[in-house]
């Protein structure tokens, strides 16, 4: 689930529909070269071809009232001020430009940018004269990847989630963005997060907090104390695997950590002491398991 957040949005401008508010996709791709390492843009230049009745906006966007402009990763749209008969804003220029020009009637516009779930938005005035205007976005980056010791966990076996605030404030809060994969970046204005990490299926579920600054590339290595368990069961040591078996995970408790199906299911499950059920042909066989952290490997049970 992908939510919205706007930065510095005047009263006017919140109080209209969601179109105008609208942010882009929080996660942008791990680009090529990232809006945190590309070069300063060019100076914008005012267009030389303004008809009659026409202005210009040169628009740009920094991280923030001191910080530097952000060169890349923006989604600019430009509005009419006044809604039509239906009650919607127009949507009548966009671009993806560092510091795009809109050659317009004059007249009175709504321009708004968004960066990653960060954004603003102006009310602008168009006439004779070019028009510069530069919109504050206090936002970073995340970039995160997991470990077990010194070892990455491929991409795939692990996702984030990420959340408003620390994981310590009350209440029952849904992700801003989920399912995050490594290496991806995440732009967000500048704050606190959690990054809750999942790794597998199975219960390696790590909680980290973060903090974001204007301007900068937060990479984040998030340390999973788990292990990839291979299941197996057999009718004596070393035999074949008994195919259509049904599995499941217990802890000490007696709680399910994880079911599955299979003649070699595999696992992944956070340090502890568990009990592993297997079921075939009606009858059920059992044996206790103990996880260390990155000793991957595989247990057999007997069928006997």
């Amino acid at each position: 689930m992908v939510s919205l957040s706007l930065l510095r949005l005047p009263a006017w401008c919140r109080s209209l529909p969601a179109v105008l508010v609208f942010c882009a996709l929080a996660v942008a791709p791990a680009l090529a070269q990232s809006p945190f390492t590309m070069p300063p843009p060019p100076p914008p230049q005012a267009p030389a071809n303004i008809r009659q009745g026409e202005g210009a906006i040169v628009a740009m966007a920094r991280y923030g009232h001191d910080g530097a402009a952000i060169n890349g990763g923006l989604h600019w749209r430009v509005y009419a001020s006044k809604p039509d008969p239906t009650g919607a804003f127009r949507l009548l220029k966009e671009d993806y430009g560092a510091q795009p020009t809109f050659v317009l009637p004059a007249g009175g516009y709504v321009v708004h940018v968004s960066f990653g779930l960060a954004s603003a938005a102006k009310s602008v005035h168009v006439g004779k004269e070019t028009t510069r205007e530069v919109f504050e976005i206090p936002a970073g980056g995340l970039r995160m990847e997991g470990r077990v010791g010194n070892t990455k966990i491929p991409t795939g076996q692990i996702s984030f989630d990420i959340y408003k605030g620390s994981q310590f404030e009350p209440g029952d809060r849904r992700p801003i963005v989920s399912s995050v994969l490594t290496g991806d970046i995440v732009l967000v204005p500048e704050g606190t997060y959690y990054i809750l990490s999942k790794y597998g299926d199975g219960n390696a579920v790590v909680r980290s907090d973060i903090r974001v600054t204007a301007g900068k590339l937060t990479d984040v290595t998030i340390t999973h104390r788990a292990a990839a368990i291979m299941f197996k069961l057999v009718s004596k040591r070393g035999g074949e695997a008994l195919a259509n078996t049904d599995w499941a995970v217990l802890s000490p408790a007696g709680d399910t950590i994880t079911e599955t199906k299979g003649a070699f299911p595999r696992v992944i499950l956070a340090e502890g002491e568990y009990k592993i059920i297997a079921r075939n042909d009606n009858r059920v066989y059992q044996q206790d398991l103990k996880v260390i952290p990155g000793v991957d490997g595989e247990i057999e049970v007997l069928a006997r």
